[in-house]
């Protein structure tokens, strides 16, 4: 039986193959709204990936002016007509943008976040949101606004976080392609998680903004999460460039992007870190699993070679805490400063706003001159190999009722985001990183790979994860909640 028979067709398209549809007028954007409101309304109670869903009347409404402008031979772009649900920590101009947190519940932007007026101006069509932890903090989807985001492929485990509500509609067709965005692997995380591809371009690639700060935002990006690469690809062409508003971002021109990703990998060179050399508990099943994965990139004519990072990756943990708590409590500090405001942030979010007020400017630039070492290492190792990889996760999905992971493999973790240090490396070399599957364990849950590429060399990272793309079988697996809803009360499904 097909595993996508309930969906209806047009859901079914890529987003490049709905894109041509709509420029070509083979589908109204009126036809393609109608049948996205509708599958969302029957698969999106079982997950909870997308809130603040606006009304129905007002979104038809502007799917009729998108195809008002095919009609007089104006198209906007290629989201022209493209339903899309920005993350809900991204500002979106009349619709409410809540970050996950009771303090910001009824919260109305009026203005975009750049990644989102880029949309727009591409034709996009906002139809809400999606959901995100508490003011973004944590990879596992759940917040007291709305509720818990379940995972595409198991709805007793987690989605993965802080972009769990777009991986999870991008996995289960509610959105042709999704934005997200990245501070501690909340790209790649959910993507490894839901069976998707999540990419987290280098720093400035995607503008950050706008806001109050412009200067210091140098862990966090937002990014493209599709099902296919060619379609992230697109819909990275879309978020990238330069803007004014953020002067770190970079000048490149993004319409690189959109061309043939199409290369051949005979002879380059790929570094397996694994666990860092024994540094990092993985979960039984992670290193195997994503060991076995290796094998397609020599399907492509690559080697791989066992690398070893050369660095003591707790001096690269303790600057990321130093540098993320003085981020996090120059953000959001205010809302602990008010005892009426503080009892309402959650306790992982006190601690993060406590740590980062403890710091002294001493404390920051020395995090920051370990962060500069621990680049100048992973530079030196781009001597020795053209891509790096290892695994995107050290757990697979765990329980949806669970905060967070308390141990892996014996070893307590000490904070709540011990559990995905795996990501850090990547984000304070401000290294294009994207996660693609990697398969599924005995439990049918996925797990994904990083592949890091060099210095804003993100065109590359693309281009292997395209080529890699070709040859797996883990694209074909689909969640089973796509052919079949589950009965109220029933267990939750998995794998076709």
């Amino acid at each position: 039986m097909n595993a996508t028979s309930s969906l209806p067709p047009l859901v079914t398209l890529t987003a490049s193959q709905l894109s041509l549809a709509i420029q070509s007028r083979e589908v109204s954007c009126r036809d393609v709204m109608t049948a996205y409101l509708s599958w969302i309304e029957k698969i999106n109670p079982a997950v909870n990936a997308i809130v603040s869903l606006q009304d129905a009347e007002g979104l038809l409404r502007q799917a009729d002016e998108r195809d008002n402008l095919l009609a007089r031979g104006e198209y906007l772009g290629w989201m022209h007509g493209f339903p899309q649900a920005p993350k809900d920590l991204a500002a979106t101009d009349g619709i409410i943008t809540t970050l996950g947190s009771p303090l910001m519940k009824k919260h109305v932007p009026q203005y975009d976040a750049i990644v989102v007026e880029r949309a727009k101006r591409s034709g996009a069509i906002l139809i809400g949101k999606t959901n995100t932890p508490e003011l973004g903090l944590g990879s596992h989807t759940y917040n007291p606004v709305f509720g818990t985001t379940l995972n595409a492929y198991d709805q007793r485990k987690t989605a993965g976080g802080s972009s769990g509500g777009a991986a999870v509609a991008v996995a289960l067709h509610m959105l042709p392609v999704a934005d997200g965005s990245d501070m501690m692997g909340s790209l790649r995380n959910p993507a490894a998680y839901n069976n998707i591809f999540g990419f987290r371009p280098s720093l400035g690639r995607v503008p950050n903004g706008p806001g109050n700060e412009v200067f210091y935002q140098q862990l966090s990006t937002e990014g493209p999460m599709a099902r296919t690469v060619t379609d992230l690809a697109m819909l990275l062409s879309v978020q990238a460039g330069y803007d004014a508003r953020v002067p770190l971002s970079l000048a490149a021109d993004p319409a690189v992007f959109a061309g043939s990703l199409q290369r051949d990998f005979k002879g380059t060179r790929i570094g397996w870190l694994s666990d860092m050399d024994g540094y990092l508990p993985m979960e039984d099943g992670v290193l195997d699993l994503c060991g076995s994965a290796l094998a397609h990139f020599e399907d492509l004519g690559a080697n791989i070679e066992h690398l070893a990072p050369g660095f003591a990756m707790d001096r690269v943990w303790s600057a990321w805490l130093t540098l993320r708590g003085f981020l996090i409590a120059g953000k959001f500090g205010m809302m602990a400063a008010n005892p009426a405001t503080r009892r309402l942030l959650k306790p992982e979010a006190l601690w993060e706003i406590e740590q980062g007020q403890k710091l002294s400017a001493a404390d920051v630039y020395r995090a920051s001159t370990e962060r500069s070492a621990w680049y100048e290492a992973v530079r030196k190792l781009f001597e020795q190999v053209d891509f790096l990889v290892l695994p995107t996760a050290q757990v697979f999905p765990f329980d949806a009722t669970l905060d967070w992971p308390k141990h892996i493999a014996g070893k307590q973790m000490d904070t709540y985001h011990r559990w995905m240090e795996v990501v850090v490396p990547a984000t304070l070399a401000g290294l294009p990183a994207i996660s693609v599957p990697a398969g599924f364990n005995d439990a049918g849950l996925p797990m994904g790979l990083q592949i890091i590429g060099k210095p804003q060399d993100d065109l590359s990272v693309l281009q292997l994860a395209h080529a890699y793309e070709r040859v797996i079988p883990y694209t074909r697996i689909k969640p089973r909640l796509l052919r079949s809803m589950p009965a109220t009360g029933s267990a939750p499904i998995g794998l076709v």
